[in-house]
């Protein structure tokens, strides 16, 4: 069984949470209304069974569709799906909002939760980089690449993904609705 860094409850807390809000940049659209929120050292999970515990996690948080691997090495964005990733080892460098994006440093134990239309890829990652990944309950992620022609239906359907039930790492209580909502 994993170890969790957690509060008596078994709730992931005392994480700092950064939010990045990615407007269009001419390729890709990112997303004008949610921001990509990055919770800081979140779900720290020991053990050989780490990733299967944060899928866990994921999972009784309402996502799913749940996957271990890592992050693409070419910008990609999902226009049918909000998408959250847990690095559950190792690190790596992505960006987020195609090439003039953010570029954000992330760890075991960093949490991304990446919304519907913002382009993502891994630029530089260590050799033990691993990342679990879901997607809220019903929503299916499909891959668009930022070619001539995804535009203008990519943003019509961006417009229209539904925000997720719960925090993909606390639940009902956590922070995701607060930055999403506001």
């Amino acid at each position: 069984m994993p170890d969790w860094t957690s509060d008596a409850d078994g709730n992931a807390s005392g994480f700092d949470v950064e939010a990045h809000l990615l407007s269009e940049d001419g390729v890709f659209p990112n997303n004008p209304k949610l921001p990509v929120l990055l919770y800081r050292q979140a779900l720290i999970v020991t053990g050989p069974d780490a990733p299967e515990a944060i899928l866990k996690r994921f999972a009784q948080n309402h996502w799913g569709a749940g996957w271990v691997n890592g992050i693409y090495g070419f910008h990609h964005y999902h226009s049918t799906a909000h998408e959250v990733l847990a690095i559950a080892a190792g690190r790596a460098q992505v960006q987020l909002g195609g090439e003039e994006g953010l570029v954000a440093t992330v760890k075991a134990g960093d949490v991304v939760v990446i919304p519907a239309g913002v382009a993502h890829k891994n630029l530089d990652s260590s050799t033990d980089f691993t990342v679990v990944g879901a997607y809220p309950q019903g929503q299916h992620p499909d891959m668009c690449y930022g070619k001539p022609g995804e535009r203008p239906d990519a943003d019509e359907t961006i417009a229209h993904v539904s925000l997720p039930q719960s925090d993909p790492v606390a639940g009902p209580v956590g922070c995701l609705l607060q930055h999403w909502i506001a």
